[in-house]
């Protein structure tokens, strides 16, 4: 009688239901608690430290008339400084964007005495003030420099020249290239490259058409940064410059000029146009780096 009636129990009761979730378990929710409170101090100091004052570099200038704006900005030592600043800067991370890359690769690729001594020095430039940045390389590159004698023999002049902004201001962006490519080979597959050299593709051909689409948004990255950071740069440069007009002058030199004679409006005017075109041509890298992406993704 027992065992028949567990028996029937049992049919009744039918299958076991599936465990379900915990009753004490909370939906998830955002990774960073506060999440409201902490975006909302984000805009507060991007506000702050970025915004606001770009809204006054932007707003100074409008004390001036459309005449003395256009005058402050199209005299002709400031447009021959618009192109030395742009055309050094795009020069430099150009030549950083090559040799970045090779320095990046030995680095990731080879092992060899001394490999972090070199890596070391890499950062240099980072940690270095732009002073004695500046300092160093007149010394070596002037007249009677370590260097600068034996270039001058040559007919090459460096220092208190276009020639030394160039050396300046790749010397200030090497690091952005090198440390922005790094982690993207170190993270590539190699079973991608053993891949292609199993089907019978070259060595250039890998790195052409396997290595170099992977590594690109990173290039334009750093080529990106390298730029923005030389458009800028004051300290390093003012020194192996010379300044000489319609020659070696620079943009923020003329601005730093014009504050020096109390002309805060025609300061702030020149920036303004500094910062339009570099905004201008640090959105179309950044196009340029987003269609790459979708290029390589969609392989």
């Amino acid at each position: 009688m027992g065992l028949a009636t567990v028996s029937d129990s049992s049919r009744t009761a039918g299958p076991a239901p599936a465990p379900g979730p915990a009753r004490g378990r909370r939906r998830a929710g955002p990774v960073l608690p506060g999440f409201g409170l902490t975006l909302g101090y984000t805009i507060f100091y991007l506000s702050i430290i970025v915004l606001i004052p770009l809204v006054a570099l932007v707003l100074k200038p409008l004390s001036l008339s459309w005449e003395q704006f256009w005058n402050a900005v199209s005299a002709p030592a400031v447009v021959a400084s618009y192109k030395l600043s742009f055309g050094a800067s795009f020069v430099a991370a150009c030549v950083n964007l090559v040799f970045g890359m090779l320095i990046a690769w030995v680095l990731v690729r080879y092992q060899f005495p001394g490999k972090k001594v070199v890596d070391a020095l890499v950062d240099l430039p980072f940690a270095l003030p732009t002073a004695v940045a500046g300092i160093s390389l007149t010394a070596l590159y002037a007249g009677n420099g370590l260097l600068g004698q034996y270039l001058e023999v040559l007919g090459i002049q460096v220092a208190y020249s276009p020639n030394g902004i160039v050396i300046a201001l790749i010397f200030i962006g090497l690091p952005f290239v090198v440390r922005t490519v790094q982690p993207v080979l170190e993270d590539f597959e190699k079973e991608l490259e053993e891949a292609a050299t199993s089907l019978g593709a070259s060595r250039w051909q890998i790195f052409f058409k396997v290595i170099l689409p992977h590594i690109g948004p990173a290039l334009l990255t750093g080529f990106a940064m390298a730029f923005a950071r030389a458009v800028g740069e004051y300290g390093s440069v003012i020194f192996i410059a010379g300044n000489i007009p319609m020659v070696s002058e620079i943009t923020p030199f003329i601005i730093m000029a014009k504050l020096d004679q109390h002309d805060l409006a025609g300061a702030t005017a020149v920036a303004v146009v500094m910062l339009l075109i570099s905004f201008v041509l640090l959105l179309i890298i950044n196009a340029l780096q987003a269609w790459q992406r979708k290029a390589v993704g969609g392989r």
